[in-house]
């Protein structure tokens, strides 16, 4: 019993290492190559479990998904010389699994860093191209797409893998340029600046002059209406006084006369060197002599 038993466990375990010797699973995520001998036999081997033979065959597996080669900012020239520092990245994947064995020994990176110089070469050609508006922001996109297919039929015929994008993360001005621009920027906005406190002083002395004008505008009329009312009120006066004086000449001038008392008299300290018969004291006098009559 015991014998069987020890048989039935060898058994099993002898089919548990014939199992892994002979059968191998792809995952969804990747694909693979069967190898006899170092020789390709069947190539890009789908998702699921697949068979082969022990010692003689032996199996690659790849990642099937987009990877990502994030380069190192690189210094290049746009068409007018002006350098620039660029930060970029590629997504990519595996397109022919052969190929791509064949050419990097199944090595990612091996893959990117023939990628990496490869798409140095095509940033500096298309940059070079450029000028610093258009790399900026005017054919940024196109750059990048003119990049992307260029750069794909290469990396297909090549290394077996499909260029899926490529972009400019960011775009910067070496240290050493930075400080120049930085200072050229600072003088134009100081000079655009002096341009419009110049304007608006130019302004403020318009907007003052007209309201100084429209001030003595306004304080001639002002005058002009004035005089009027007063010429106006003058004249009614006038008037007044004369029909006043038609009507009854004796009482007009004893009227006038009183007035003419009451402001010369007004102060307490007032002298007045007159004769005494003058016509000024003539209602004073007939007063006078009226109240001794009396």
């Amino acid at each position: 019993m015991k014998s069987f038993s020890f048989s039935v466990l060898f058994v099993v375990l002898l089919g548990i290492l014939a199992a892994s010797q002979t059968l191998f699973v792809v995952q969804e995520t990747e694909r693979a190559v069967v190898l006899k001998f170092g020789e390709i036999v069947r190539e890009d081997v789908r998702p699921g479990l697949h068979f082969k033979l022990p010692v003689v065959n032996d199996v690659k597996k790849f990642d099937a998904r987009i990877l990502t080669m994030d380069s190192n900012p690189q210094r290049y020239l746009t068409l007018e010389k002006k350098a620039v520092v660029v930060d970029s990245y590629v997504k990519w994947k595996i397109d022919n699994v052969a190929q791509f064995y064949e050419s990097t020994s199944g090595d990612v990176f091996v893959a990117n860093r023939v990628l990496s110089s490869r798409v140095d070469t095509g940033l500096r050609n298309k940059f070079g191209e450029r000028t610093m508006h258009e790399v900026v922001s005017g054919q940024r996109d196109e750059l990048m797409t003119e990049l992307r297919d260029d750069l794909n039929v290469v990396a297909q015929n090549e290394l077996g893998i499909s260029i899926v994008d490529i972009r400019v993360k960011r775009i910067d001005l070496p240290p050493d340029v930075s400080e120049s621009v930085y200072q050229r920027m600072r003088t134009e906005r100081e000079r655009e600046a002096r341009e419009h406190r110049s304007k608006g002083m130019e302004l403020a002395e318009g907007i003052r002059a007209d309201a100084d004008r429209q001030g003595v505008v306004v304080v001639a009329e002002a005058q002009r209406d004035a005089e009027m009312i007063r010429g106006d009120g003058d004249a009614n006066a006038a008037a007044i006084y004369s029909n006043v004086y038609t009507q009854d000449p004796e009482f007009y001038e004893f009227y006038r006369s009183l007035q003419a008392y009451r402001e010369s008299f007004n102060g307490n300290n007032d002298l007045f060197v007159l004769e005494p018969d003058s016509e000024f004291f003539k209602y004073l006098n007939s007063s006078t002599s009226n109240s001794a009559a009396k």
